[in-house]
């Protein structure tokens, strides 16, 4: 059964479990499923400044913090006692396409050239880390949800600026998958 934890599950049984969650959620306590807004939940209880946008009764949504630790809490149970030792697989034409960027040491999820410290002094770093975090931010809060509650609740629920936000969402990372992207790590 450890063995079956372990290994990747595939889109057709991680996929229900995900869409699972949402009538779950709305069945047992009317909730809507999303993540970007524990961090106004956050803000709240931390920063009862005299802010609008801040002043509201947290406490009633405090369910989501304790959800989202929970993904954080499953993050590092399953990172300390159920991570594949095998290194992970990455496409030959994948690996080409980065080296041809510069990035050739590729351990981990995330290569240490683009993801670390070291890294985030540099221009290509500072891009990829704080540029696109602020613009991450930004986006989820424009949006109004970010995507897990767009595409995932949103569209459950039948809602049309969910659709819209997350064909945004979609073409927003194509044009930087495809543009943005290999213009910034070639920087």
């Amino acid at each position: 059964m450890l063995e079956l934890i372990r290994e990747p599950w595939p889109w057709y049984i991680a996929g229900p479990l995900v869409g699972l969650t949402v009538p779950a959620l709305l069945i047992i306590g009317n909730k809507s499923f999303g993540i970007s807004a524990s961090l106004r939940h956050t803000c709240a209880m931390c920063l009862p400044a005299n802010i609008k946008f801040f002043k509201y009764d947290w406490k009633k949504e405090i369910w989501n913090m304790f959800f989202v630790f929970g993904i954080l809490l499953g993050g590092v149970i399953a990172y300390s006692f159920l991570s594949n030792p095998n290194p992970i697989i990455i496409d030959g034409n994948l690996k080409a396409e980065l080296a041809g960027y510069g990035i050739t040491e590729i351990y981990g999820m995330l290569p240490e050239q683009l993801f670390s410290w070291e890294s985030l002094f540099t221009l290509k770093g500072f891009f990829m880390m704080v540029v696109g975090g602020f613009f991450i931010g930004f986006g989820s809060r424009y949006a109004g949800g970010c995507t897990s509650g767009h595409a995932i609740s949103g569209l459950s629920n039948l809602q049309m600026p969910s659709l819209i936000a997350t064909c945004c969402f979609f073409i927003g990372g194509l044009i930087m998958a495809n543009i943005i992207l290999p213009f910034i790590l070639s920087l």
